[in-house]
């Protein structure tokens, strides 16, 4: 029996690994997002003193609400550039992966960490 890998699409260095600024924060506040093209949620997320509060928009309806996602830890890319959706600011990428039926399940630690700890 063969074993399948999926395709890389590039190979990338630690350094440039190291740019990318993945953290844990908790979710603090969720509001409904109806402006949004697809169903999404607005999260506002503590990521602790370094990093700060911030917003992001989540296309995470399907599987959350907003009562199970206040105090939940997430993990995020906090150092791109904010992106502007339709009437709201986001200023972090909340990450996730899409299930068998194709909704977005959150990534998250499988530990209490502190805020704002780095993935590595």
């Amino acid at each position: 029996m063969s074993e399948q890998h999926a395709e890389v699409r590039q190979e990338i260095t630690w350094d440039d690994f190291m740019k990318v600024e993945i953290r844990v924060g908790r979710v603090l506040a969720v509001e409904e997002f109806p402006e949004a093209r697809r169903p999404a949620f607005k999260l506002q997320v503590d990521f602790g003193p370094e990093v700060g509060i911030r917003k992001s928009s989540a296309q995470i309806t399907k599987l959350y609400t907003p009562e199970t996602l206040v105090g939940r830890l997430v993990v995020a890319v906090v150092n791109f550039p904010r992106k502007q959706i339709g009437p709201f600011m986001s200023e972090c990428l909340v990450t996730g992966f899409h299930n068998a039926d194709g909704h977005i399940a959150l990534c998250i630690p499988e530990q209490d960490v502190p805020l704002g700890s780095r993935l590595l």
